[in-house]
């Protein structure tokens, strides 16, 4: 057996000594956990926030991360229900240990997960769910949301609607409160640019999240004669609706056809030349529409990782792994309370420009994009947006909701 000598075995005593007075967090990664749709008809939206995020930790960690430490993303599926967005976000919380937590895709989900955040303690950026609610009247210190919400997409989209000239205006959308919001904010913002308005509250349509049939819907809708739709369903629902709509001649009518977030590149992807032209479609966020250098960083990192142009979602995602580094270096630690602090009232640099999260009720002052729908994109296959309009984010968002209190 080989004997140690006295000095190496003291040599060995120290680096054990060293090793176990560095501080534990030394090496270990900051965990960001995120709550995203990875499974049913929405799963391209959760997969496009994961590709959003991923792409982001990978360009920060390449750089040497954030305060000396690599960045970890943990996404769960919350299945668009919030009892289970709950229950994994527990999971998070008290067995994953993670230090800061982001997704969520349904307005529900939000709705149910929101008011369980100050147990948790962590800070929460929601990148997709758009109630005004989780910024309103359910707001708490530790909830922050990037993207655009129902009252900034609908302040936009109404603008444009009351130049079109339509006067009886209708609504298919989903029977929970994206659906019931869009409609409700969409209403008010028309009335106020045109009192003319006529709002046909018998003849709205609402159905179910998930539904799979929409025929009864067009036929109803139809059947009422509007000059206007305003249509609110998203990710498979909305698909399934175009295919159906085309069947029946719903976009041969004349109605001036507003698609709340038809311009998500899931939803655009998926239907191709079935989307039809001359329509006007939202989104939170348009690839093509922005002229920054980050913008253009990262549209052409998107495509060279992922060989489609990014989302709405793929850039909320991005954008909040962003929002973190700029706090977490401003706090100088990952405590909750210092990154929230670093964050309320934040300006950080955003694919869209500089973003400002306000400090009163932590929404991003960020406005929509909206454009009407023209020829096939050869390049990306994807119907090309014609009269572009990106609206100003501090004159679309309304005044803090009196209800609001951190």
């Amino acid at each position: 057996m080989n004997k140690l000598s006295p000095t190496r075995v003291l040599g060995a005593l120290a680096i054990v000594g060293l090793l176990a007075s560095a501080p534990a967090h030394a090496k270990d990664p900051i965990r960001i956990g995120g709550i995203y749709l990875m499974s049913g008809s929405a799963a391209t939206y959760g997969e496009f926030a994961k590709q959003g995020a991923t792409l982001a930790i990978e360009e920060i960690n390449a750089k040497g991360g954030v305060l000396g430490r690599q960045l970890h993303l943990q996404l769960e599926d919350g299945q668009g229900k919030a009892a289970t967005a709950i229950q994994v976000a527990r999971k998070m919380v008290y067995q994953d240990k993670v230090d800061l937590m982001m997704g969520l895709d349904s307005s529900g989900v939000a709705q149910g997960l929101v008011p369980v955040l100050p147990e948790l303690g962590k800070p929460f950026i929601i990148t997709h769910a758009a109630t005004p609610d989780v910024t309103g009247k359910l707001c708490n210190k530790y909830t922050f949301r990037d993207s655009v919400n129902v009252a900034q997409m609908m302040a936009g989209g109404a603008e444009i609607a009351a130049k079109t000239g339509a006067i009886k205006w209708t609504t298919i959308g989903p029977d929970y409160a994206f659906g019931h919001q869009s409609w409700e904010y969409f209403s008010n913002n028309l009335k106020a640019h045109n009192p003319q308005v006529v709002l046909m509250s018998d003849q709205l349509a609402f159905p179910r999240f998930g539904a799979e049939d929409y025929t009864p819907f067009i036929s109803s809708v139809m059947q009422s004669k509007p000059d206007g739709v305003l249509i609110s369903l998203w990710g498979g629902d909305l698909v399934n609706f175009v295919r159906q709509a085309n069947e029946r001649g719903f976009f041969k009518q004349g109605y001036k056809v507003f698609m709340n977030v038809g311009a998500a590149t899931e939803v655009l992807t998926a239907l191709g030349d079935q989307m039809p032209e001359n329509v006007w479609l939202g989104t939170r966020y348009w690839y093509a529409s922005w002229d920054t250098p980050m913008n253009k960083h990262f549209v052409e990192a998107y495509k060279k990782a992922y060989n489609h142009p990014p989302s709405y979602n793929a850039e909320g995602a991005y954008t909040a792994i962003y929002a973190y580094k700029a706090a977490l270096e401003k706090a100088g630690s990952v405590d909750s309370d210092k990154v929230i602090n670093a964050l309320a009232g934040m300006t950080f640099q955003a694919p869209t420009g500089d973003l400002t999260f306000r400090k009163e009720d932590h929404q991003a002052l960020i406005g929509p994009t909206w454009g009407l729908t023209g020829a096939m994109n050869a390049a990306d296959k994807i119907r090309s947006l014609t009269q572009v309009h990106n609206f100003d984010g501090t004159k679309v968002t309304p005044p803090v909701d009196p209800a609001c209190k951190m």
